[in-house]
């Protein structure tokens, strides 16, 4: 039976981990067992913090369409309750685009709210 010589493999698999661990302080960035541990704790705040991401930014576009319903008198909650009784499916990030960059879109939609 023919021999196996996995060093080639193994350097490679290394090499890797290491390239990925690049910029880490300390040795984790150049000895392998560190490196192998910072990359699992990195991943698994990756892997977390792309959720909380989302979770943030629909908190601020949800700060951004209140702020402009108070402004015109109405109450965030009523405004989106308004929506979905009149069947507008807008999603709040572009309610909170809209609010921002074209204030006269916003004035519309909240017209139809209000009105209704």
């Amino acid at each position: 039976m023919v021999r196996v010589k996995r060093g080639v493999a193994a350097h490679k698999r290394r090499k890797n981990i290491i390239k990925q661990a690049k910029g880490f302080m300390w040795s984790r960035s150049t000895k392998f067992l560190a490196a192998k541990q910072a990359l699992m704790k990195a991943w698994s705040y990756a892997y977390r913090d792309r959720k909380v991401l989302k979770r943030e930014r629909r908190g601020l576009w949800q700060i951004r369409i209140s702020s402009v319903c108070k402004e015109n008198g109405i109450s965030y909650s009523k405004f989106i309750a308004g929506l979905k009784k009149l069947n507008i499916e807008i999603d709040r990030k572009i309610l909170a685009q809209f609010a921002e960059e074209n204030p006269s879109i916003f004035a519309k939609i909240l017209e139809k709210v209000k009105a209704q």
